[in-house]
């Protein structure tokens, strides 16, 4: 079993990578409301995040600390934040002139420091020279000789190496943000610019949405070599598509319930297969109907468990399907009479669950087209014995439910 200090270690390290999701998610969606389509979001590519807009690239590195922590001239976090970018500047992989470094902290940055003087280009407390005399001073007056401090000086130090002069370029594009938000006020800004694109009440599942996407995308990304990142373009047809899908009108289908193929041996004892037995479906479209069965049955519990319907919506979608309903099976048995063979009533009733099957495809809102919804719906009521498809379903499967001594 792992000891408290490594449990804490990767309990932060798995946190950092949260607030590298939720803070390049954010980004994104800032970019989004100001700066058109000509932009593009990486994670975990040249740096923590990769952004680029137009012409210009924003490197950010993310330090997530304790409350009360403050960035000193010899903090670790520093320094690894300056051995990254100086090694990629040393290396030519980055382009000095025309990216900015940001280094981005939830430490404080104490007054006098290298912090508060590389803080953003338009505070007054912004002074390049007094940071590099900071840093070469902290530098020589360091005595560590293990961990990771001296592999970080070495970095810098390269940079002044033979004829280049890179120190002083390296610190003029370095801009440090003290006390910016964690991971969990960044989300709680996310949920208000969710609450602005779909209204208070549908936020928080707007938001879960959008990071499942976006995550999954993330990742996506990092998986492959020089993966794509996240453009405008992209970014603006899944917020539109999702505000689509949050309009008053509609209510939203999620991949992963669409996705769902489950085991059809799984559900043979419940009622709507059995119901489907009594009339001689095949095997095959049994699977299809336990499918729908599934998918309908989650999605309409995720959408209650999310607030997402209105106050008797269900069970007035239901009256509906059963009134439908009730029409066709009336009918059925009026034509049939009550002379009618088994086989006779088979061939009927395959008609009316071919008509659910195939035509009917009410919609809870007017926008949510999903076929599934009916047709899974009108399975869940053949679950309560609600609707049927044999003539004698309700007798026939009411019996299997009596005890085995009152028949």
């Amino acid at each position: 079993m792992a000891g408290g200090g490594e449990q804490y270690e990767a309990s932060a390290s798995a946190l950092g990578y949260m607030f590298q999701f939720a803070k390049a998610l954010h980004m994104c969606t800032e970019q989004w409301m100001s700066a058109g389509m000509d932009w593009s979001v990486a994670v975990e590519a040249a740096d923590d995040i990769e952004k680029h807009a137009g012409s210009v690239t924003d490197l950010l590195q993310l330090k997530q600390r304790a409350e009360g922590i403050r960035l000193t001239d010899t903090s670790e976090g520093l320094w690894k934040t300056l051995r990254i970018w100086a090694e990629a500047a040393k290396a030519g992989r980055i382009e000095l002139a025309k990216t900015n470094l940001l280094l981005l902290t939830t430490a404080e940055l104490p007054e006098g420091s290298v912090g508060f003087y590389l803080q953003h280009r338009d505070s007054q407390h912004r002074d390049e020279d007094r940071a590099l005399e900071l840093l070469r001073a902290a530098r020589k007056a360091s005595k560590a000789t293990k961990g990771a401090l001296p592999s970080c000086f070495a970095a810098f130090d390269r940079l002044d190496e033979g004829e280049t002069r890179l120190q002083r370029t390296l610190i003029s594009r370095i801009q440090v943000l003290g006390g910016t938000p964690d991971i969990a006020d960044v989300r709680t800004a996310m949920l208000g610019l969710a609450a602005f694109a779909v209204g208070h009440e549908a936020a928080k599942a707007f938001l879960s949405r959008l990071e499942g996407w976006f995550y999954d995308r993330v990742i996506e990304q990092m998986r492959a070599p020089g993966g794509s990142p996240v453009t405008g373009t992209e970014f603006d047809q899944v917020l539109s598509d999702l505000q689509h899908q949050f309009r008053y009108d509609n209510l939203p289908i999620d991949r992963d319930i669409t996705g769902m193929a489950p085991d059809v041996s799984e559900a043979e004892d419940k009622m709507f297969v059995r119901q489907l037995g009594l009339i001689g479906v095949g095997s095959e479209r049994i699977g299809y109907a336990v499918r729908d069965y599934i998918r309908a049955f989650t999605q309409r519990s995720r959408w209650s468990d999310e607030n997402l319907l209105r106050a008797g919506e269900i069970g007035e979608y239901e009256r509906k399907l059963v009134e439908e309903w009730q029409s066709r099976f009336a009918e059925m048995a009026e034509d049939l009479g009550t002379e009618a063979t088994e086989q006779e009533k088979k061939r009927e009733a395959k008609l009316i669950y071919r008509w659910v099957d195939r035509e009917a495809r009410f919609q809870i809102r007017a926008g949510c087209d999903e076929v599934f919804v009916a047709k899974g719906s009108y399975h869940m009521l053949a679950d309560e014995l609600r609707v049927g498809w044999h003539p004698d379903f309700s007798a026939r499967l009411m019996a299997l439910l009596e005890p085995a001594g009152a028949r």
